[in-house]
């Protein structure tokens, strides 16, 4: 795990149902925290920029607040434009934080 690196403490995740952003590594991540676990997507929108962990989740899926481009969390691809994908980064939980390997 030492390529993992801290996110954030458990604590301070997002509730059930929501994303949040979060800066590692001068890098922008949306961290969403799903019914059936935490997904970690790099936190650029590949559409047009905008911050995917100022979105929300709607059916499972984050949703880009600036154009509502869907994406799935676990997959990273868009059902509105199958050539678009957001990274997907993977994730742990070690020591009650969220860390990623970037």
């Amino acid at each position: 795990m030492s390529d993992f690196v801290r996110i954030c403490p458990m604590s301070a995740l997002p509730p059930v149902g929501e994303v949040a952003e979060f800066m590692v590594a001068g890098r922008a991540l949306c961290v969403a925290h799903l019914a059936d676990g935490i997904a970690v997507l790099d936190g650029t929108c590949p559409h047009e920029g905008g911050p995917l962990g100022e979105g929300i989740v709607e059916d499972g899926m984050v949703v880009c607040p600036w154009h509502a481009y869907t994406f799935d969390p676990r997959t990273g691809l868009s059902p509105q434009d199958p050539g678009l994908k957001a990274e997907v980064l993977e994730a742990a939980v070690v020591d009650g934080e969220l860390r990623v390997k970037l």
